[in-house]
């Protein structure tokens, strides 16, 4: 139409021809023509190949976690973009928002896993996702103070259960010594002051419990309160008569309790609740939250790109649609669902569609977030690929996982151009 020769058109078109055609075209055929050779690459395996795509563990695996990812992390991803994007429009700071929420995608894939390594990491002190888990959990159900408490030698108590149990039962007007071991003195409640000898009690049972211990050899006497020995304040002590729990009390700031007289001739017992191991977070990178972990990973990084478009989107819908929506009695969820959502209905699908595509190649955050005990269980199919390829020394089974991943992604891309097609029809 422009009266431009076709050798001229062809000419300019050359370069990006031969770049084309060596970075994308080669590498496509020799792949589908690799995948059917065997290891060494000189015998014609035939189809053998893609027959282990469903016989292989780890395949299968990667199979199964490639469906997960394309079900949940677009889907996900989108509808958290949509509401940040419908979000930032009603406040004044949303140009500041959308900045914060779009900055992880300055961030490459590789840093993003390191960052999320550390978040994920099951030590509360240092992860942060086990720190809030944590302390969420603390919040409800507290958590022992004393972990690792036991008798000490010539101790009154004994094991029971997960707990201790005095030797003989105690009388009324008795004070009780309840010396125990093994608490690190800066793991002690912050509540914890020195520990004294409880007074008795007439018509009363009284006691100390406390942390037997003063470091220095030869320093402080064994069974008694020493001046730098410290109570177990909050420690749970309960009276125990045929098995059955009579009386209870908790210790003081200085490790004394005292109980009624309904303790008399009972047998006291420190039960298992004061010793249970301190909540620890759950185990994020673990084999059953891995891929959930790796996935909350990819959504923080691309929840900014499908705001971004969804926002762009949601710029041209026509206001005066909900305005008459809002006039004729129409609440805002009601403007949400029945306007707001159908308008930007293309926009959610080139979103949508985007991130199944990008997700069927995810590789870099599984390969550096999920740790080597984890991964078989995060395997994905790019990472699985790589593996074959380069660590299991297989490339024909690789090339044959790429073929596989290409005839996954096609349908996908033909579906995006054809929408795009229809688009530009209207």
């Amino acid at each position: 139409m422009t009266g431009t020769r076709r050798t001229v058109a062809a000419l300019f078109l050359l370069p990006a021809l031969v770049l084309l055609g060596a970075l994308v075209v080669y590498p496509i055929g020799y792949s589908v023509v690799r995948s059917f050779y065997d290891q060494s690459g000189d015998s014609f395996a035939g189809i053998d190949n893609y027959k282990s795509l469903f016989s292989d563990d780890g395949i299968r695996t990667a199979l199964k976690n490639n469906v997960i990812w394309v079900v949940f992390a677009p889907t996900l991803t989108t509808a958290l973009g949509l509401v940040f994007a419908v979000l930032t429009e009603r406040v004044r700071w949303g140009t500041a928002f959308k900045l914060v929420v779009f900055m992880p995608m300055a961030i490459s894939m590789l840093a993003a896993g390191i960052i999320f390594r550390l978040v994920y990491d099951q030590d509360p002190d240092k992860g942060v996702a086990n720190a809030v888990w944590v302390g969420v959990h603390d919040t409800f159900a507290q958590s022992s103070a004393f972990p690792k408490a036991h008798p000490g030698r010539d101790s009154p108590l004994v094991a029971e259960g997960d707990g201790f149990i005095t030797k003989s039962p105690v009388r009324m007007g008795d004070s009780v010594l309840l010396p125990l071991v093994g608490v690190a003195p800066d793991q002690l409640p912050d509540d914890a002051r020195r520990a004294v000898v409880k007074a008795p009690q007439l018509g009363k049972v009284t006691g100390t419990t406390w942390q037997d211990f003063t470091r220095g050899k030869g320093v402080g006497r064994l069974g008694q309160p020493d001046p730098a020995e410290l109570g177990y304040a909050g420690m749970k002590v309960e009276a125990v008569k045929d098995g059955k729990v009579v009386a209870s009390a908790e210790a003081g700031a200085d490790g004394s309790f005292t109980l009624p007289a309904s303790a008399d001739g009972a047998q006291l017992r420190l039960p298992g609740s004061n010793f249970g191991a301190p909540y620890n977070g759950l185990d994020w990178l673990g084999p059953s939250l891995v891929t959930p972990a790796i996935i909350g990973s990819y959504i923080w990084m691309w929840a900014g790109f499908a705001m971004v478009l969804i926002a762009a989107g949601l710029a041209s819908v026509p206001r005066e649609l909900m305005e008459a929506a809002r006039v004729d009695g129409a609440n805002e969820w009601q403007v949400f669902r029945r306007i707001t959502v159908p308008m930007l209905a293309p926009v959610l699908a080139v979103v949508t569609v985007t991130l199944m595509i990008n997700v069927l190649k995810v590789f870099d955050l599984v390969f550096i977030i999920a740790p080597g005990s984890s991964q078989d269980d995060a395997n994905v199919l790019a990472l699985e690929l790589y593996r074959k390829g380069f660590s299991e020394d297989q490339p024909g089974v690789a090339s044959a996982i790429a073929v596989f991943l290409l005839l996954l992604v096609i349908p996908v891309m033909w579906f995006n151009v054809r929408r795009l097609r229809r688009e530009v029809r209207r």
